[in-house]
């Protein structure tokens, strides 16, 4: 793409996401999920990785999505219409090692459900702490999606608070895990909620998959 066009698509993009985003469903059961119409993105990783602040730093809001201290708090799917162009699904988390075993296992059966069966669902981006790269739970996440033919990006969150000397080395060994993967997007995407890192990079991926405006 030439420099003017990736301009094009960042101001497109930019728009697409300060432009209005509201909260549309919120379910805790696959069986009453929301008709599907719009193409659907799902942010998706370990309790506590940061999909909320993602999510809400992406759209340019404090609180549209609940941001939890306390991991494993968020037990729905919630989607948020963007621009009527899009819809972001707010994932709840896996992995929260003081989770009853029962509950964290009806969790997981919510999410890989919703992964399997929504025929909307253009992207998942797999949202992994910065500081902690790619842990086992992850790469169990990424063969399920990867069984399931369902396309996933990476997302290293936090990167604000891994040294800059360190973060070449932790890209270039994330997207070589990557390339193991068929369903995985060849790029990671290295984002900060807090410092608003790596966000416009992450928007223009994601409006690219949105339905053409009316």
């Amino acid at each position: 793409m030439s420099i003017a066009g990736e301009d094009e698509a960042l101001t497109a993009a930019r728009k697409l996401f300060a432009g209005p985003c509201e909260f549309v469903w919120g379910t805790g059961s696959i069986d009453s999920l929301p008709p599907q119409s719009l193409p659907e993105v799902a942010f998706v990783g370990r309790s506590n990785a940061g999909k909320s602040s993602l999510v809400n730093a992406l759209t340019g809001r404090k609180t549209l999505a609940r941001v939890s201290q306390t991991p494993g708090r968020t037990r729905e799917i919630n989607f948020f219409r963007l621009g009527e162009r899009l819809m972001l699904v707010d994932l709840p988390g896996y992995g929260y090692a003081k989770a009853s075993r029962s509950l964290a296992a009806e969790w997981q059966r919510l999410i890989f459900a919703y992964l399997r069966g929504r025929a909307n669902l253009r992207r998942v981006v797999l949202l992994m702490d910065g500081r902690r790269g790619v842990m086992d739970l992850d790469r169990a996440v990424m063969d399920l999606l990867d069984s399931a033919a369902v396309s996933y990006c990476l997302s290293l969150t936090k990167i604000d608070k891994v040294p800059p000397s360190e973060r070449a080395g932790l890209l270039s060994d994330i997207m070589a895990q990557a390339r193991q993967h068929t369903a995985a997007y060849p790029e990671v995407f290295a984002t900060s909620a807090l410092k608003s890192e790596g966000l416009d990079t992450l928007k223009v991926e994601l409006a690219a998959l949105a339905a053409p405006r009316a």
